[in-house]
């Protein structure tokens, strides 16, 4: 419960949106919270990678393929959530930019397999500062433990099959 403060400057244990019933509702709401959450994070993350002309979606799939030796399109699109349409738009923007590279698949010379460039690793390591700061932000009002213990639950609600 947050408190706000009266007209004469006393603090009020009356929470924020007292007055706002619908408010009330909507923050009892697990999924919705997670939802303004998500938002919050995204316009976070896009505001601090507006300068390198990115996206928070082109930052996650140069987060995923750093985790793997490269990927056919379809499999980003599974891993990662995004509809398959999205992904080659992705691809297409990273591999203008250099940080992706379309490579003949091993195994089905008819298939092409996403790999990260010199250039995404260079690019995610000199991004890794601002990744945390933006985290840090989203979290500041949680202890150091508190910040574990959601990340904790997050991952388990994140990847319920784990």
């Amino acid at each position: 419960m947050t408190a706000s403060r009266t007209p004469d400057s006393t603090p009020s244990t009356r929470p924020v949106d007292a007055d706002e019933p619908w408010m009330r509702e909507l923050h009892a709401d697990t999924g919705y919270l997670l939802y303004r959450l998500g938002l919050r994070s995204g316009q976070l993350f896009n505001s601090a990678l507006q300068e390198s002309g990115l996206r928070l979606r082109h930052y996650a799939l140069l987060r995923y393929l750093a985790t793997v030796d490269g990927a056919l399109q379809r499999e980003l699109s599974t891993a990662l959530g995004y509809d398959p349409s999205a992904i080659v738009g992705l691809v297409d923007d990273l591999q203008g930019l250099g940080l992706v590279e379309r490579r003949p698949s091993p195994g089905d010379r008819r298939s092409r397999v996403v790999v990260l460039t010199e250039e995404g690793r260079t690019y995610l390591r000199d991004s890794d500062a601002m990744s945390r700061r933006v985290t840090d932000d989203l979290t500041e009002p949680l202890s150091r433990d508190e910040r574990e213990t959601l990340h904790a639950l997050l991952l388990r609600v994140a990847r319920p099959q784990d």
